[in-house]
């Protein structure tokens, strides 16, 4: 109670000194005036001198106010509760201080602790505890969110930055590249080998300023990726490998600077050459368009024509040898037969030569349209026009056939043909029955 009269600031005679001498100094008794203007400064500093006097036992003297003497229901302390009070003022401000110590790591956050300045451990979201201050404090990162920057552009890719995006190819081009950067710090809690740090102790203490060296080692990435490629493959083939290499260069530079930062993603948004030649460029890729299209309708059409000029030559080829093995098999047969009849001529010949005259006449005549017949008893041979009597039935005019010029002698038969129809192959040794000798 006497703690809180000595900072009890609703007290309407606070400030206002002793109104009369029947115990004026009573801050419970003294009347509030509501005309009285605002208390004194110094008034204010004297009243809280003698409350505090007051409450250590010390007794007043001099003319600071403390010459009165004490009131009715005055207080004064042995110097044991003296301490006892002390003790316990350092006993609540020592809880207060250790109190404080406590804190909360929000998810998303990691917390980094040093004591003295000098780092100590990496904690988890959640509730925590360490030193209060000045032993130990605690600085919360970010680790969920992606952080980005641009490179070459400002917010948008028509505001570009000529000094950041002019880079030379390895064929010594020059090219307008323009790319966006994506990271993150690094989640793991594993120390790092050489710096005995977490990843975001490390993003905290190795780097001053870790978002200019990401910048500094992105643009050091591109170019030196950009150097190698030629300036063909960096525009059309091998963006997307371009920025896969830019990535991993850039992990391994921010690595080695122990800056526990990882990349998420490297995006090249534009590639083009400079303003100055775009139209002559312009004119070069066109050609170069004309020059693929026409080699892309050569090959299509070498693809059709080589199949079929293959498809034919095999079937020529095929063909070849059929009509060979047909040859080869006919002549085979014919031999054979020959074989077949010379046997049989062998041992009855004068049978064998009259069916093979037989044969041969039937060959002959089998296929002619006319028809000459020896009388017995005289001269003359009675043509019979059998073509001529088909016509008539036929109604289709049919050309006589040329006679041969090698006629048999007279008395034998002879045959001619008409054009339309098929005769068997010629022989010049026809044979007749002349040229049989039956009295063999």
């Amino acid at each position: 109670m006497r703690f809180s009269n000595l900072f009890n600031l609703n007290d309407p005679g606070w400030g206002r000194g002793s109104q009369n001498n029947n115990n004026s100094d009573d801050p419970s008794k003294r009347p509030g005036r509501p005309n009285d203007g605002p208390p004194d400064l110094d008034q204010v500093w004297n009243d809280f001198n003698k409350r505090l006097k007051s409450i250590f036992g010390k007794k007043g003297g001099g003319n600071n106010g403390f010459n009165r003497p004490p009131q009715n229901n005055g207080f004064s302390p042995s110097p044991k509760a003296t301490r006892v009070g002390i003790v316990l003022i350092i006993i609540v401000a020592l809880a207060l201080w250790l109190v404080s110590g406590f804190y909360i790591v929000r998810e998303g956050y990691m917390g980094v602790v040093t004591q003295f300045g000098r780092y100590q451990t990496t904690v988890l979201p959640g509730l925590h505890w360490h030193l209060p201050t000045p032993i130990q404090s605690v600085e919360k990162v970010d680790i969920s969110s992606v952080r980005n920057f641009t490179f070459g552009y400002k917010n948008d890719l028509n505001n570009k930055v000529p000094a950041e995006s002019l880079m030379l190819t390895e064929d010594e081009n020059i090219v307008e590249v323009q790319f966006a950067v994506h990271y993150r710090l690094k989640t793991d809690l594993t120390p790092d080998a050489a710096t005995q740090r977490s990843p975001a102790a490390d993003f905290l203490f190795s780097m001053v300023n870790p978002t200019e060296s990401v910048r500094q080692s992105g643009e050091t990435a591109m170019r030196e990726i950009v150097g190698k490629e030629s300036m063909n493959n960096i525009l059309y083939e091998s963006r997307t490998a371009a920025a896969n290499n830019v990535m991993k260069l850039m992990q391994q530079i921010l690595n080695r600077y122990r800056s526990g930062i990882e990349v998420t993603s490297v995006a090249i948004q534009n590639v083009q050459p400079p303003e100055q030649v775009q139209a002559a460029f312009e004119d070069a890729i066109k050609a170069g368009q004309d020059n693929e299209r026409q080699k892309n309708e050569g090959n299509a059409y070498a693809s059709k024509v080589i199949p079929e000029a293959r498809g034919r030559a095999a079937r020529l080829v095929q063909g070849a040898e059929g009509y060979r093995e047909a040859i080869v098999t006919q002549a085979k047969g014919l031999a054979a037969r020959f074989e077949s009849v010379q046997a049989e001529y062998a041992k009855a010949p004068e049978v064998t030569r009259e069916r093979i005259y037989i044969s041969t006449l039937r060959d002959v005549f089998q296929n002619t349209s006319k028809v000459f017949l020896d009388t017995k008893d005289g001269n003359n041979m009675m043509y019979l026009p059998i073509d001529k009597i088909l016509e008539g039935q036929g109604g289709q005019k049919q050309q006589p056939r040329k006679p041969d010029n090698d006629s048999p002698s007279p008395g034998s038969s002879t045959d001619t043909q008409s054009s339309g129809n098929t005769t068997a192959p010629r022989n010049d040794n026809r044979l007749s029955r002349d040229n049989f000798d039956r009295s063999r």
